[in-house]
């Protein structure tokens, strides 16, 4: 059997005092509720013509049968734009419902009709639980939208990084998606592991708030892309990711100074992804500047750029005796006592001028990995000598 519905004179009174119930209402929340005194003024104004809603929904459906009653979503929160639910959580909007229902509640001896107190007491508890429902309602579809959303504005961005495009729209995406400050920003690419595309992402989220940092994350083909930011340490972060790749080389891009130049990151990750054939033993992850060599040789013409700058003027500007004595080295094999009497000069000297050799060009001659490196960038160097002449 169904509750009884207040009579028709109840809802009347109820009904004319709606605006007198909705100001009490935003008063006890301006009593109660800290965070609700703290928010702007328009969004106050916003919140008062929900709770008039609420209470005008509030007739309606008492007086409605109870097999036809109306969905609630709409008349109520309807009244406030999205921005609302933004701003406003799930919890504090309970917080919202629950001051207007007690100032409902406790007028409820002078809104009723002889006789109609509990009937009303009743109706208004069980309009609060609809309204808990369509509360949930409005916010689940809410996060469902925005994270659709999300994803399709995170794809997007990680296109734009993947092709190289740094038109007006960038800086626009990343402040939707909460990284217009964030630094610094490292980009990450690999072979994309063979599960969905979903459970990638969710993993990769999951590993990133451990570590309190942002991921952004895309499937291009077989590729994944991965962008880390708020981390400074890249290479120790990547670590963990590693099970959502696929097998074979991992490769970090430059970290660079937010997601507006993230594009030199992520040319630099997809080259040495591309290069990293010519070194098998690579580690992995390994990032792209430690592929400067094999990249250059495949036709990336920053690569070789940095190469001849860091390397091989690095060296030329330590002095023509430097200079020399690592290219007597490298090109004896690694001889020390070779190149000392190649350089008519003592071993040791050859040992001090190798040591310094590292500390100027990041290189050392006398580690097989370096000495490959030196060699590649003085060929390159050589060879912009001689087009320059």
């Amino acid at each position: 059997m169904s509750p009884p519905r207040p009579l028709e004179a109840t809802l009347r009174r109820l009904e004319r005092a709606s605006g007198a119930l909705a100001t009490q209402s935003v008063s006890r929340m301006d009593e109660l509720l800290p965070w609700f005194r703290s928010m702007p003024a328009d969004q106050r104004s916003w919140v008062t013509l929900v709770a008039h809603a609420g209470i005008s929904s509030l007739v309606e459906w008492l007086r409605s049968p109870a097999g036809s009653r109306p969905q609630l979503t709409g008349p109520v929160f309807g009244a406030a734009p999205r921005e609302l639910a933004r701003s406003v959580s799930l919890k504090q909007t309970v917080d919202l419902v629950r001051a207007t229902i007690d100032v409902v509640e406790e007028r409820a001896h002078t809104l009723a009709a002889p006789g109609e107190e509990q009937a009303l007491r009743e109706g208004v508890l069980r309009f609060s639980r609809e309204i808990a429902f369509a509360a949930a309602q409005v916010y689940a579809t809410l996060a469902e939208n925005r994270g659709a959303w999300d994803a399709r504005l995170e794809a997007l961005v990680v296109d734009a990084l993947l092709r190289g495009d740094s038109d007006e729209t960038l800086p626009s995406r990343a402040a939707a998606l909460g990284w217009a400050a964030l630094r610094p920003v490292t980009v990450v690419v690999g072979r994309a592991a063979a599960s969905h595309t979903d459970d990638i992402h969710r993993a990769l989220q999951r590993v990133a708030r451990l570590h309190h940092a942002e991921v952004l994350a895309g499937v291009h083909g077989d590729l994944l892309i991965v962008v880390l930011g708020g981390v400074s340490d890249a290479q120790t972060l990547t670590r963990p990711l590693l099970a959502e790749f696929g097998p074979g080389p991992v490769v970090l891009g430059p970290t660079v100074d937010g997601l507006g130049v993230a594009g030199r990151s992520a040319r630099a990750a997809m080259s040495g992804l591309r290069a990293c054939a010519a070194w098998p033993q690579a580690p992995r992850p390994v990032h792209a500047d430690d592929l400067l060599p094999e990249r250059a040789l495949a036709g990336d013409d920053d690569a070789r750029a940095a190469l001849v700058g860091q390397v091989y003027q690095a060296l030329a500007d330590g002095g023509p005796a430097l200079l020399q004595t690592v290219e007597t080295y490298v090109g004896s094999g690694g001889t020390l006592e070779g190149s000392a009497r190649a350089l008519f000069v003592h071993p040791n000297t050859v040992r001090y001028r190798l040591r310094r050799a590292a500390d100027v060009c990041g290189q050392a001659p006398t580690d097989p990995r370096g000495a490959f490196t030196i060699r590649v960038a003085l060929a390159y160097g050589h060879l912009a000598d001689s087009a320059g002449l």
